[in-house]
């Protein structure tokens, strides 16, 4: 199986200029994204709450706006998004179904496996996808992808691990930050951006 992501020592030691152009160069090729969930696409807290119901728990998350429009645009560059994260909640099925998110794959115990699984039956390859992750079960489905996206508040082995760090935190933007990232790599943002507007002119008026 190809090993795309994890950097090397002889990759880490590179002058940082060399590291941005490589990655910049992956970034290219990028056709589908994958997020984590928790300390993703939120700041990593769970919020249990009582189930009036008498059922178990009501799994409660924050998710970011800004994040939200980020998707929105990578559908509209033409860019395939998915979630998959190990954890199962109404919640993140709720907002899947809101950001109309291509994939959403909760409850993943292999989230290499289901990556694959889903480049494999959507015809990608390994180098064609992102994944963006936070802890170090993430590690395995980064070592395997194009292009491995960090966020600045993962673990460090994370951090050590991506190709990119996004500026902002998990839950803050971050997932704007991954997808701007490919975009802009891709030649393809600024049009992307007047795309979305033209399609929102209520943003392009400042309402």
């Amino acid at each position: 199986m190809a090993r795309y992501s994890v950097p090397s020592a002889q990759y880490s030691e590179m002058p940082k200029f060399i590291i941005e152009v490589m990655s910049l160069a992956r970034a290219k090729k990028i056709k589908v994204i994958f997020f984590d969930v928790d300390g993703v696409m939120t700041d990593g807290n769970i919020y249990l709450l009582p189930n009036t119901a008498g059922g178990p728990p009501v799994e409660a998350k924050g998710f970011h706006a800004h994040d939200g429009v980020g998707i929105s645009l990578a559908r509209v560059g033409g860019l395939k998004v998915g979630i998959i994260t190990r954890r199962s909640s109404e919640t993140v099925a709720i907002r899947g179904r809101d950001l109309k998110l291509d994939y959403v794959e909760q409850g993943s115990m292999d989230k290499l496996a289901t990556m694959l699984q889903i480049l494999k039956r959507d015809g990608f390859s390994e180098k064609e996808a992102c994944f963006v992750g936070d802890d170090i079960v993430d590690l395995p489905v980064m070592r395997h992808c194009g292009l491995s996206i960090s966020v600045p508040n993962a673990r460090k082995e994370v951090k050590e691990a991506a190709h990119y760090v996004t500026k902002c935190a998990g839950g803050e933007g971050a997932a704007r930050d991954a997808v701007e990232y490919i975009l802009r790599a891709q030649g393809r943002l600024k049009a992307v951006m007047e795309k979305y507007l033209s399609a929102h002119s209520g943003f392009a008026a400042g309402n």
